[in-house]
């Protein structure tokens, strides 16, 4: 009798040893890997670096100066990339691509990077020639992209297409229109697209992502039942509210599914004060899991 009580002792935490096993292979096997792997602080700075360039207008250096930084980035993460010049509406539009694989039939993810030439919602009529900082309306759907790049893995980043569109953000402007890159883009495909998502607006500090109009309904479902699977049923709110003019139109009027992914409830949308105070890394992550999530299922 005298082993009898080490001898219980052991089986009782061999019992418990083996719980724990258990409860940590099912908790791993339920939460999708890529769900921790998006470092909201980390797509912040990109907000912020972007915010240093100063408005990213098109023909100005600060333009420049991010097709060149986006582009190292993307290659530092693994990523091919090129930039497609194209002449939409007598402007040159110069888009970004990165590609992965060789997929015959890839899904692209885009978000514009170019910032408004005219900040002309701006409720002082003193600014509303200056430029629009960009923050929100163009830095954040880079820095979610640029993140997602980074720790993708290659069985997802393998069927998928980054692009970085030019031009989206002059339309209502002296000689310019609306989503030139995306129109450009579209125009020169010469192989089939399993379906786009754009991202556009996504880093205000109260999120609020209601289903877009026009977009894919059935693209629109999968996504937003991502979203709800991990917490961001908030974020995500499964309820039309508006019908965007925006870079996934032209998916659309071509037959590609496409869905648009903005936040549109902004009060600073084409302000001066669209500024990286306005930007959570909170909300960045949240768009960010929610793509690489539903991306390992497609």
């Amino acid at each position: 009798m005298k082993n009898g009580k080490p001898k219980v002792l052991i089986g009782v935490a061999l019992i418990l040893l083996s719980i724990g096993t258990l409860f940590l292979v099912l908790f791993f096997a339920k939460t999708p890997q890529n769900l921790a792997a998006f470092d909201a602080s980390r797509a912040y700075e990109d907000v912020l670096w972007q915010m240093a360039l100063g408005p990213r207008t098109p023909g100005s250096q600060a333009h420049t100066d991010e097709i060149k930084m986006i582009q190292e980035e993307l290659k530092g993460a693994g990523w091919d990339v090129k930039v497609q010049t194209l002449i939409q509406d007598g402007h040159q539009v110069e888009n970004i691509i990165a590609a992965h694989g060789k997929s015959q039939e890839p899904i692209v993810v885009a978000a514009h990077y170019d910032s408004r030439l005219s900040a002309d919602q701006d409720p002082d009529p003193l600014l509303s020639t200056q430029p629009v900082p960009g923050a929100d309306d163009g830095a954040s759907g880079v820095a979610v992209l640029l993140e997602m790049a980074r720790v993708m893995p290659a069985e997802t980043a393998d069927h998928v297409w980054l692009v970085f569109f030019d031009a989206e953000d002059q339309g209502n402007l002296p000689g310019w229109d609306w989503i030139l890159g995306s129109k450009a883009f579209v125009a020169s495909l010469n192989q089939k697209i399993h379906a786009a998502v754009i991202v556009d607006m996504i880093g205000d500090k109260d999120l609020n992502i209601y289903r877009e109009e026009a977009s894919d309904a059935a693209l629109t479902s999968q996504i937003w039942e991502t979203a709800a699977n991990l917490g961001y049923a908030k974020q995500f709110i499964d309820t039309p509210k508006y019908n965007i003019l925006d870079d996934h139109l032209p998916f659309l009027e071509a037959g590609i599914p496409a869905v648009d992914i903005i936040d549109f409830d902004y009060p600073y949308w084409h302000t001066t004060s669209d500024t990286a105070d306005k930007v959570s890394p909170e909300s960045l992550k949240v768009v960010g899991d929610t793509l690489l999530a539903w991306l390992a299922k497609q």
